[in-house]
């Protein structure tokens, strides 16, 4: 096992960043396909099954941690959350697809936020969640910050884009599997610069009246 700042970002002996590269490459083409095939009068466990059917076919080792697919309302649902009953989604409405996948035995996990029909504030928080995860991925890029201070300006950016950031959500470590043996912890209560190819960073807001929220997170590469 390697190091590169402390255990919290060790790696297994299996680990290339290369690998890394083509394990996101591979779960943002899932979603994409996953997001396609997803219709108005479907519900969630229609989708779950659905989901599953296609990363079969896309060759993935396994899955890592659990498909979650959200409609409606269960969009300001944390990962730990269960969805409140099985919504049937509808014609103007929200979802998001949230993986966590192993290819070439290297940890994927990515999650975007879709609408259906025209509903311009459904469309503008999916777009939002999206544009925030891209000011904080710039903001790690330029200013080489801790990754505490990571959520600390997504915090104030979500504010000031007129949506609530959801701090419960505070990012993780991917690596080769299993990562969760390195115990990486939040990237949020990380106190120093993360590394490349090794962190998850989660955005997960709210709309400031309606129930419903949008997810986006990508690996830091």
């Amino acid at each position: 096992m390697t190091t590169a700042q402390g255990n919290k970002e060790a790696v297994g002996e299996r680990y290339e960043l290369q690998s890394m590269r083509h394990a996101q490459q591979m779960t943002w083409q899932a979603i994409e396909q996953i997001a396609a095939a997803i219709t108005p009068g479907m519900r969630e466990s229609d989708a779950q099954v659905l989901g599953k059917r296609i990363l079969g076919e896309l060759g993935m080792d396994r899955i890592w941690h659990p498909l979650l697919i959200r409609f409606g309302a269960n969009t300001l649902k944390t990962f730990k959350q269960r969805s409140e009953g099985d919504p049937e989604l509808g014609r103007d409405d929200i979802f998001f697809v949230d993986m966590g996948v192993v290819w070439q035995g290297h940890e994927g996990d990515a999650g975007a936020t879709f609408t259906t029909g025209s509903d311009p504030q459904m469309s503008a928080c999916a777009a939002a969640a999206r544009e925030l995860f891209q000011r904080v991925e710039g903001y790690w890029r330029s200013e080489r910050v801790a990754g505490s201070e990571l959520y600390r300006y997504a915090a104030d950016e979500a504010q000031r884009m007129g949506w609530k950031l959801n701090l419960d959500i505070k990012g993780h470590r991917v690596s080769d599997f299993p990562h969760a043996i390195h115990r990486g912890g939040d990237l949020g209560d990380f106190a120093q610069y993360p590394n490349t190819g090794l962190w998850i960073l989660e955005i997960q807001i709210a709309h400031p009246q309606r129930p419903f929220g949008a997810f986006y997170e990508d690996l830091l590469i």
